[in-house]
């Protein structure tokens, strides 16, 4: 085969190639799919799931009042739960800071007020007390009532445990607190409807009732146009 031969078999190969080239980037061009303003991938709902809230949405913590709970809660049930928080706190009184600060008294004091423990930022600026009802909080999840905190501890997701635990803290203490009953977590207020189903009230003055037989009146000048059973033109009593 001489080189006129080769020629012609490669000439071939290469204009195959080029046509193939060009058929490629026709074809990208005609059909090219069109691009995204973001990239992405669209995903359809239907709109019965779209419309209905997700299963398991988060819900606030602490939703039953504290005080419903204290008066069914356990000391020594509360003293096994906490078992798991002595790895970073202590509990004894005059034992010094761990990871945590100490416990001992917490029912009642200030927040962040632990002298010599480092607490945050977030934690500092919470401020108040440690209520009943601010630990009931704290508890569920701490990152969520106070964000910011370094506390990594997840919570106590159930209410009848945070109870539990409440009521030891607050009885390991020099003067545990009195528990709040029920009654003090109903509102100060009454609902807005207990006016409308609640009686009439009476005025503080009612109007005399006329006398059954009421005297005769002296007739005056316009006593012959009196109506019938009605002496001299006296008005009758409001009714």
């Amino acid at each position: 085969m001489n080189s006129f031969e080769i020629n012609k078999i490669l000439g071939a190969l290469l204009g195959t190639c080029l046509v193939l080239l060009a058929v490629h980037i026709a074809s990208g061009a005609i059909f090219a799919p069109p691009v995204p303003a973001k990239p992405g991938y669209e995903i359809e709902v239907p709109k019965e799931q779209a419309a209905q809230p997700a299963e398991g949405a988060a819900k606030g913590p602490a939703e039953v009042p504290i005080e419903t709970m204290l008066p069914t809660a356990s000391i020594q049930a509360g003293l096994a739960d906490t078992k798991v928080c002595q790895s970073c706190h202590t509990f004894g009184k005059g034992q010094p800071n761990n990871v945590g600060p100490n416990l001992y008294g917490v029912v009642g004091r200030p927040v962040a007020s632990v002298a010599g423990f480092n607490y945050s930022a977030a934690l500092k600026a919470k401020g108040g007390t440690w209520t009943f009802d601010a630990l009931n909080l704290w508890l569920a999840k701490p990152a969520a009532d106070v964000p910011g905190t370094m506390m990594t501890f997840a919570g106590v997701s159930s209410e009848k445990q945070r109870a539990d635990i409440i009521d030891y803290l607050n009885s390991n203490s020099d003067k545990p607190l009195p528990l709040p009953t029920a009654a003090q977590a109903a509102p100060a207020s009454p609902p807005a409807n207990a006016a409308a189903s609640a009686p009439a009230a009476k005025p503080e003055n009612p109007p005399a009732a006329a006398p059954a037989n009421p005297p005769a009146a002296a007739p005056g000048p316009s006593s012959g146009n009196a109506p019938a059973g009605q002496p001299g033109g006296q008005t009758p009593a409001p009714q």
